[in-house]
């Protein structure tokens, strides 16, 4: 029987993402999943603040931005009639390139480390695929479905269909990240709960190299991404990451129509190709746990949202990295049980939360939508304020769907078992970003030097950051942590500024970036802290 450390299932970007976090890590993984191979197929086309700050830190970024959508094409969202026409409505949002140089020029903490970028599902898969072949601990194996598991207290086994042949894989650890179906789930017997099937849609990829350069909008400050049509079919076309692909979706009756109503959204005549067509279904739902026992679930198979407001694969990248230290640690051996507990209590009030951005940003579209009516074509007075009033609610309403950094950056892990929680907290809003440094939220990003980041330099330890070259040295918190066998180092940043900026003089930040902990002098009780923040008690 083989044998492997974490058996991951799903080798989608949440799983490639896990794979190469616990690889940097040390830690031995088999990831599998039921394809064949890698797939051309229109699914995520967006990776946040948070997750590029995410793969900043796995040293990714640039790479990422290398393969995605170019720098200065615009972000801005249209709503139109048809791309030939002028728009009625432009959203205008930065460029990537923009969005850097505004970070780049801040100095306080309001803003993340890295923007957003646009990069399809079928061109950052390959990306993190080719990072995962190059480590030497992690393998791959497609064409390998997972159809059951039974599990101890030493480990998990798990039955998988490879090739025409019965395999077993015997792990100290299995992680389902194998999407909304989720095998894994089913085989926990773990529920999904909340709405679900609450429409169906249509989508199609294209590919139609010229229509970027023809659009009337590129004669202005720059097309944009985001084309969603005032019809009838809800119809919605979204530019993937070259001018080259776009992606529609609509309420049409068959796959065949998708062909006719590309044409009839893009309003003149054009060469392109359909790839693909298919049927998805919006969901809000939420696992009523996020594993049993040595098995954990993460990204779809854990939470399912619709994708206005860009947070089903975003979030899914979130629950990585909180479960990679977590079962790192426990593979290492000095970890608590509260620790892998944490994981659950942690990730899935961000699950819920950002189902409930989705629901907020998904509503605020259908409202405008709501109001649509073809006599908002026609002139005259009666039809000119009908659109008016149209347009002012439609600006309005889609501005919910695009402006989610509070979600995106904001959320707080509240009543973990591995945080030193402080009572009362902020008030995080889908929005708006507050940059407090309150336990439980990452850590706020600051620059230290022109590109580099407070969070650019931190081990894979528990790091005592002391803001402040005079403040006592905390051996009373580092020698209790070492006693725990937990990884520990200081870190001394001697800056008014930034201790004006976060607000305390001593933080322990933990393995995620998360703040475990903060305050102005040592605690009363570093012990009692070391054991908490490690797992080994829960109050």
């Amino acid at each position: 029987m083989r044998k492997t450390q974490v058996l991951i299932v799903g080798a989608g970007p949440v799983g490639l993402t896990l794979a190469i976090d616990l690889a940097q890590q040390g830690i031995h993984c088999l990831l599998i999943d039921k394809k064949p191979g890698l797939e051309f197929l229109p699914k995520m086309e967006r990776c946040n603040a948070r997750t590029m700050e995410i793969f900043r830190r796995m040293g990714l970024a640039e790479k990422i931005r290398v393969a995605g959508l170019r720098g200065d094409v615009s972000m801005d969202v249209f709503i139109i009639r048809s791309m030939c026409e002028t728009p009625w409505l432009r959203l205008e949002y930065p460029s990537v390139n923009e969005a850097r140089a505004e970070i780049s020029a801040r100095e306080d903490t309001s803003l993340p480390a890295e923007p957003y970028q646009l990069i399809s599902q079928y061109t950052l898969e390959p990306l993190l695929l080719e990072v995962v072949k190059g480590l030497p601990t992690v393998e791959v194996m497609y064409g390998c479905e997972f159809t059951n598991l039974v599990q101890d207290l030493d480990g998990v086994t798990a039955r998988l269909h490879c090739e025409g042949r019965e395999i077993e894989i015997c792990s100290d650890f299995l992680v389902g990240c194998d999407g909304a179906g989720s095998p894994v789930r089913r085989a926990l017997g773990i529920r999904l709960t909340g709405e679900g099937n609450i429409s169906k849609m249509r989508q199609a990829l294209y590919r139609c190299d010229d229509l970027f350069d023809r659009l009337p909008m590129s004669s202005g400050p720059g097309a944009g991404r985001h084309y969603h049509v005032a019809d009838s079919a809800n119809s919605f076309l979204i530019m993937q990451d070259s001018t080259r692909y776009w992606t529609l979706h609509a309420v049409v009756e068959d796959d065949a129509a998708m062909a006719a109503q590309f044409e009839k959204v893009v309003g003149q005549p054009i060469e392109y190709e359909m790839l693909y067509v298919g049927e998805w279904k919006q969901n809000l739902l939420l696992a009523e746990r996020y594993g049993a026992g040595r098995v954990f679930l993460a990204g779809d198979s854990a939470h399912l949202v619709i994708p206005t407001g860009g947070l089903g694969m975003n979030t899914g990248i979130g629950d990585a990295i909180d479960l990679s230290w977590k079962l790192a640690v426990a593979l290492q051996g000095w970890g608590g049980p509260a620790l892998l507990a944490s994981y659950e209590v942690e990730r899935r009030q961000v699950g819920d939360r950002n189902i409930g951005a989705s629901r907020y940003a998904s509503t605020g579209r259908r409202k405008w939508r709501s109001m649509w009516r073809a006599e908002l074509d026609h002139g005259g007075p009666e039809q000119d304020a009908a659109r008016a009033d149209f347009l002012r609610v439609t600006d309005e309403e889609q501005r919910k769907t695009n402006e989610m950094i509070g979600a995106e950056l904001g959320y707080r892990y509240v009543a973990s078992p591995v945080i030193s929680e402080e009572p009362g907290g902020p008030e995080q809003l889908f929005r708006t970003y507050d940059p407090t440094a309150c336990t439980g939220v990452r850590l706020p990003h600051a620059w230290m030097a022109p590109g580099v980041s407070l969070l650019d330099d931190f081990e894979r330890s528990y790091t005592v950051l002391r803001l402040g070259a005079k403040i006592e040295p905390m051996d009373r918190l580092v020698t209790p942590l070492k006693t725990l066998g937990a990884p520990v180092c200081e870190r001394i940043v001697d800056d008014p500024r930034l201790r004006a900026l976060y607000g305390r003089d001593i933080f322990l930040i933990r393995l995620d970036l998360h703040i475990a902990w903060r305050g102005n002098a040592a605690p009363d009780n570093p012990e009692r802290l070391a054991a908490l923040v490690t797992g080994q008690r829960h109050t």
